[in-house]
């Protein structure tokens, strides 16, 4: 298991755990990382990434790509 920042751009994983404080964690749910979904990595700039998740394309900063786990 590994933050979502060590994947590649066209690497897909599937998100196994969520961390952080409950107010992070209820955030990325609302984006669409839940457990359990297909996460792809559409690009990535110094660990800012696009990724798409749930058929949506969202952009996620370096902070809160620590907290997705793949």
């Amino acid at each position: 298991m590994q933050p979502i920042l060590f994947l590649q751009s066209g690497d897909t994983g599937t998100i196994k755990r969520i961390s952080g404080a409950e107010d992070t964690r209820r955030f990325l749910a609302g984006l669409g990382f839940v457990e359990n979904a297909e996460v792809t990595v559409i690009s990535q700039f110094d660990g800012n990434l696009i990724v798409n998740v749930k058929d949506s394309r969202v952009a996620v900063n370096k902070e809160m790509a620590r907290h997705i786990m793949v």
